[in-house]
């Protein structure tokens, strides 16, 4: 995919400010209109307020964890892609997150070539979702 092709909106939840600014920059230089927030709060109102494509979201934040974004995340727009970042490994807690609908799920510290990869690949699954919602609705 080039630049021009991923002209689209990227919402990076992360509560941790070097983190979320120096993936944010990296993003923004592959050519995605890059949101931030530092918390899950704060990504409520930025998806009721500009909708991203896809949501990038930290799961262990303090405030509303993770989790709970996640769901009132998709409570606003289900068909918003949601991409998991976790620093630890719990395995049930991957299951669990991936049966509610969330696109990925990828452990910290990331890759950045594979982080793109994923948004890319949960943009696409987001337009075959409105598209075929779309063709239901006629």
């Amino acid at each position: 995919m080039d630049k021009k092709q991923r002209e689209f909106k990227v919402l990076l939840v992360d509560d941790e400010d070097i983190f979320r600014e120096a993936t944010a920059r990296q993003l923004s230089v592959r050519g995605f209109i890059v949101l931030t927030a530092e918390s899950g709060e704060a990504a409520v109102e930025s998806v009721k307020n500009d909708p991203p494509e896809v949501v990038v979201l930290d799961q262990q934040m303090p405030g509303m964890h993770g989790s709970d974004t996640f769901i009132a995340i998709k409570k606003i727009d289900p068909l918003i892609e949601v991409i998991m970042l976790t620093g630890n490994t719990s395995v049930d807690n991957a299951i669990e997150l991936m049966q509610m609908g969330t696109f990925d799920y990828l452990m910290k510290p990331i890759n950045i070539d594979e982080l793109l990869y994923k948004i890319e690949d949960a943009y696409t699954r987001k337009k075959l979702n409105e598209k075929q919602q779309r063709e239901a609705g006629q």
